[in-house]
């Protein structure tokens, strides 16, 4: 895919850090047109935003998206957002969901074509060790690419 077609407008660094996701599922969403054209001007925000499943369906809560400047209607910005997913997707995530551990956590907003999407991961929360062991990792791995940098200079 031509990366013009998918571009990411908003993205949740947070939560991979603070969740192991398993699973992802592209969703659409559900919006208002002032909503879209706020979207496509990257004024939306993921931070504290979960998704949870509500009479079958999917909602997105806590998503931000500021109001459009020139726009005339009021809607709440951080109103409850439909997400659209096959009812077999939403059946697979709510087995999981049973499960102790698991939640529903946006990860990238993002347009392909004309259609707005949310990435939706199904992840286990991390504990501190393990956001440790990430960090020690991620520390190793950047001081291997700076020896091999080093030595092809």
């Amino acid at each position: 895919m031509n990366m013009a077609e998918n571009r990411i407008l908003v993205s949740n660094r947070q939560a991979l850090r603070d969740f192991h996701i398993e699973k992802t599922y592209e969703a659409g969403i559900e919006l208002f047109g002032n909503e879209v054209k706020s979207l496509r001007a990257g004024k939306a925000n993921l931070k504290g935003s979960f998704a949870r499943i509500d009479n079958g369906e999917v909602f997105l809560y806590n998503m931000h998206i500021s109001p459009y400047e020139y726009s005339h209607d009021e809607t709440n910005p951080i109103r409850m957002r439909k997400l659209l997913l096959h009812k077999a997707q939403i059946m697979q995530i709510v087995g999981k969901l049973t499960q102790k551990g698991y939640t529903l956590v946006p990860l990238k907003v993002y347009f392909t074509k004309k259609y707005a999407k949310v990435e939706i991961g199904l992840g286990r929360g991390k504990n501190l060790y393990d956001k440790r062991q990430d960090i020690k990792k991620g520390e190793a791995q950047r001081e291997m690419k700076r020896a091999m940098n080093n030595k092809n200079r």
